[in-house]
């Protein structure tokens, strides 16, 4: 039992358990906010435009109702949700090329900086600063170019 508590502990203190529970209260929070917006700012708008209230939309059928006017307000609600989340992605994955391009290109300057900074001994095939007459190695004597 004891060590069913440790490999618990364990798995709970990982960063990515954290991360998604970060995610999911964020994502609630989200929810209600998208939720509000949809129930209190849009569906009224749309009901000024169209004459109609979608959580009012019902039809009785028999003993029961059907109340699907709630049902194009959840859509609407997922609509949105779906939007926000594709353009928060879009925008991160946009940042992470950039990020990646960046990176590449100051990697390749470091490179060409080296490059420029070092030639090889004709001799030895050593790395040797580009301002060197003598091979540090072989101790040959470089010709000028």
């Amino acid at each position: 039992m004891k060590k069913f508590f440790s490999e618990f502990k364990e798995f709970i203190s990982k960063g990515s358990v954290m991360d998604m529970a970060v995610g999911i209260i964020i994502g609630g929070a989200f929810t209600a906010i998208v939720t509000s917006l949809v129930d209190d700012i849009i569906s009224p708008l749309l009901g000024l435009i169209g004459g109609t209230n979608f959580d009012a939309l019902a039809v009785q059928i028999g003993g029961v109702t059907l109340t699907y006017g709630k049902f194009i307000t959840a859509v609407i609600n997922f609509l949105l949700i779906a939007l926000v989340l594709f353009c928060i992605i879009k925008a991160l994955n946009k940042a992470k090329s950039a990020a990646e391009t960046a990176a590449a290109k100051l990697k390749k300057e470091e490179e060409k900086k080296e490059e420029e900074t070092e030639k090889e001994c004709p001799y030895c095939f050593s790395k040797i600063p580009i301002k060197a007459t003598r091979c540090p190695h072989c101790t040959s004597v470089l010709e000028e170019k």
